[in-house]
């Protein structure tokens, strides 16, 4: 029983404000619903067992009743806007239904944001720009710990509504909302990190510089990182003292509501965080609206080089990330049990839907004997609902995802791949009716192929066979795209040389996923995975992007101070 209690009660402001859509839309059904002994007994242990594993003892999560479940929502509530620190209905007449991947049972309704609603949220962070600019550093960065400990208190929350919409496990959930947090938790630090410089440039003159915000910014996130992406911009963009504009993809926007409900209970003024929905017609309003100032972007090739070119041409900043295809090299001396490991886990987790997932594998010379071990530790990977205890991966996003990533698998078949593991058609027995594609394995791959050429954004790994190590670098180098790429061996020289040699933003030495932390460093694609010159996510180039350097020279005469007279000589500053 008070496993129960503790499990049921809400917090004060849930009851006090309208719902948080997508992820806390079924708040009611579960408080009206005891929960059974199991089913209690249940979710106690998947939140002791993640909060142990991700959390230290100091950050328990605050116990929130909200889904844990697939079960079917009976009268899914429409995800309402944010503006001006109010959850706002929409009054639009167009609807995007959103699915839990797992079932395809209707979750909630996303809005197509109206002119109407996008002008009043731009107008709302315009209004606010001007004293949030004014808030002293230091108010800004109290903000912002109280942010975070919201995050921390959340995090179980967040990635419950993430499971429910994206599909992922609850244990990737969490990571998703971590890597955010990383970033929320570096902008803690923005006291140290926007200090200017001063230098006397000549006698009695110096010229100081320091940044500013710029005012008004957008961010326009993806659906495979729904707390990531938004994290990735909401702390460095505010705490620089700009008001943001945030478009969740309308797939799954309900971590990004319970992050605006955070931000408001954390402090942030009226104006400072708003929210708007949809699709294409919201994207380009974006772009047009000149009280936008900067766009950050996370997504496709198509849609992030149309941001890119229409925003450059008006003027804007833009920073997109786009496509990827990483690769890894694995060397014959490679530690074979850990690198097998380490591309099983990048290559299926999230079902392939990362970035940064390591899609295609380069075995150089004997290596290649290694794919039917890889095979068979793929094979054993459980796919499930994410909410079910011990899954591995789960859903992809959407029914149209699964049928393009199996047209793409057959792609390859037909072109002379070797399909050594066959994920198509999978349906786990309790979830018959989700978007559930197995781990998949291809291999004698080559370069011509249409499932090389294409992001797959699925749980497929394609594997190709050279001979040499410069083999393998030249064949990656070739490659259009440059987000990550990893190299698997023991020999400090190899490595050395990959890394010089390699053309890609974020290279892993036995490392699958090479993502740097949010310190100084930044998320730094290259070639076709980022447009824009080095307009860098998080990290020191993500200060830079949502800042403007300004420069003032000046110049205080010391004989001023106590000047009796006048100088006529032509001054030169000796």
């Amino acid at each position: 029983m008070a496993a129960r209690r503790i499990l049921s009660r809400s917090l004060a402001t849930s009851l006090r404000t309208p719902t948080v859509q997508a992820a806390r839309a079924p708040i009611a059904l579960r408080m009206s619903t005891p929960l059974s002994k199991s089913a209690t007994q249940t979710a106690v242990r998947r939140l002791t067992a993640t909060a142990q594993h991700f959390q230290p003892a100091a950050a328990a999560t605050v116990p929130v009743d909200y889904p844990m479940t697939h079960d079917k929502i009976e009268n899914p509530p429409n995800t309402k806007w944010f503006v001006n620190n109010e959850f706002v209905e929409s009054k639009t007449s167009q609807w995007i239904d959103l699915h839990d991947p797992a079932t395809n049972n209707l979750v909630t309704r996303v809005p197509q944001s109206t002119d109407a609603e996008l002008k009043a949220a731009v107008d709302a962070a315009a209004a606010a720009f001007p004293a949030w600019r004014a808030t002293s550093l230091l108010a800004r960065q109290q903000i912002m710990f109280k942010f975070v400990a919201l995050i921390r208190q959340h995090w179980d929350r967040l990635a419950a509504s993430i499971t429910l919409e994206q599909g992922k496990t609850f244990g990737d959930a969490k990571g998703d909302v971590l890597r955010g947090l990383q970033v929320a938790e570096t902008a803690c630090g923005i006291t140290t990190q926007l200090t200017g410089e001063v230098l006397e440039v000549s006698k009695d003159m110096e010229t100081r510089s320091y940044r500013e915000p710029l005012g008004v910014v957008a961010a326009i996130c993806p659906f495979n990182f729904p707390a990531m992406i938004p994290l990735w911009c909401l702390p460095v963009a505010t705490v620089t003292g700009n008001t943001i504009i945030l478009k969740p993809s309308e797939r799954d926007p309900g971590a990004c509501m319970i992050l605006a409900e955070l931000a408001k209970e954390a402090g942030f003024p009226a104006g400072v965080v708003n929210i708007v929905h949809g699709s294409a017609k919201t994207v380009d309003f974006i772009i047009d609206e000149p009280r936008i100032k900067a766009i950050s972007f996370v997504g496709s090739d198509k849609a992030g080089q149309y941001i890119y070119t229409r925003g450059s041409e008006k003027g804007k900043r833009v920073q997109a990330n786009l496509g990827a295809k990483n690769h890894a090299a694995i060397m014959p001396d490679a530690n074979k049990n850990h690198s097998i490991n380490a591309i099983v886990g990048a290559a299926f987790g999230a079902a392939g839907q990362r970035c940064m997932a390591l899609s295609t594998l380069v075995m150089v010379g004997e290596t290649k004997e290694w794919l039917p071990e890889i095979a068979k530790r793929a094979a054993q990977l459980n796919v499930n609902g994410g909410f079910e205890e011990g899954a591995d991966l789960g859903p992809v996003i959407s029914p149209q995802a699964r049928e393009k990533i199996e047209k793409l698998i057959q792609s390859g078949v037909d072109e002379g791949a070797t399909l050594l593991l066959d994920g198509r058609g999978y349906k786990p027995a309790k979830y018959p009716n989700g978007n559930f594609v197995g781990p998949t394995i291809l291999s004698n791959v080559t370069t011509e192929m249409e499932c090389y050429k294409e992001e797959i954004f699925g749980p497929v790994l394609v594997c190709l066979n050279v001979d040499t190590l410069e083999d393998a670098i030249e064949l990656i180098n070739r490659n259009k795209y440059g987000n990550g790429v990893a190299v698997f061996t023991q020999s400090g020289a190899t490595a050395g040389r990959f890394q010089k040699d390699i053309e890609a933003g974020q290279v892993g030495i036995n490392v699958p996923i090479p993502v740097p932390l949010a310190t100084s460093f930044s998320f730094t694609g290259n070639k076709a995975s980022i447009a824009g010159n080095a307009n860098y996510f998080y990290g020191r180039h993500g200060l830079q992007f949502y800042t403007q350097l300004k420069t003032v020279t000046s110049h205080w005469r010391a004989e001023d101070a106590v000047a009796t007279r006048a100088k006529t000589e032509m001054p030169t500053h000796d």
